[in-house]
């Protein structure tokens, strides 16, 4: 299916066609402006018959997208990984509340405490929701090779810091890939009401209807036990499940 986000043209069969201004992908609902209207129009993915430009059905509730950006963040870091650039590292952690998961790239020493922050190289699941994009001017359904091209060009000197070697990380990154993608991703935090710090690295799904994990243990990043003194572990947290007992994974 092809990307659904503001700026796409779809046709309509009763306004013809138009240009959608929001997506919430939550819900399935857009917002579109059809011809001159200076109104918006909302319609839902489901249920309005909404289409492509050229034609083809928006099916939403039949291939619903991913709610959340992190196997696609997997699969690009995994990209340069290849092409060099092995100081890039993925974190990846829950809001307090636990309804969304954050993700943060960073390059240069891998110290998962102490990261440093450039503008768009972090955001949410819920900003995801409605606008499928990272924020370096990527396209919605970007490819790996896309996604890398876009971070380049929008950050080369950011980018630039993660030229070099870290093997024992990249391997590892490599087979987390291997046994995640394309429909979970993993997380660097866990319910602290669960106890300690799990011994496997926590698994996600990155959308809804697809089986629950069943393949090998994964490790933590190479270094993660050494960074952590106490009992407590790493970036813990507590869900807020009464709130949203069904959107806790987006």
């Amino acid at each position: 299916m092809k990307p659904v986000a503001p700026g796409t043209v779809i046709f309509h069969r009763h306004r013809g066609y138009g240009v959608i201004t929001a997506v919430n992908l939550l819900t399935g609902w857009i917002s579109a402006r059809f011809g001159s209207e200076v109104r918006t129009l909302d319609l839902n993915l489901a249920s309005d018959e909404v289409q492509h430009a050229d034609g083809e059905a928006i099916l939403f509730r039949r291939a619903p997208p991913a709610r959340m950006p992190h196997a696609r963040l997997m699969g690009m870091v995994r990209e340069l990984h290849r092409a060099g650039y092995q100081r890039l590292y993925l974190y990846s952690w829950p809001k307090p509340s636990g309804l969304h998961w954050r993700w943060h790239l960073f390059a240069g020493q891998r110290n998962w405490i102490e990261r440093p922050w450039r503008e768009g190289w972090y955001g949410s699941g819920c900003d995801y929701n409605c606008n499928p994009v990272m924020g370096w001017g990527d396209a919605p359904g970007a490819s790996a090779e896309e996604l890398a091209r876009a971070l380049a060009k929008f950050d080369p000197q950011g980018l630039a810091q993660a030229l070099g070697r870290d093997e024992d990380h990249t391997i590892w990154f490599d087979k987390v890939c291997q046994a995640l993608l394309p429909d979970h991703a993993y997380t660097l935090g866990w319910d602290s009401r669960d106890g300690p710090q799990p011994q496997v690295l926590p698994v996600i799904a990155v959308r809804r209807g697809v089986p629950e994990y069943k393949g090998p243990a994964l490790p933590w990043p190479p270094g993660w036990a050494r960074i952590w003194s106490g009992a407590s572990g790493a970036a813990p947290f507590k869900t807020n499940l009464a709130a949203a007992p069904s959107s806790v994974v987006r």
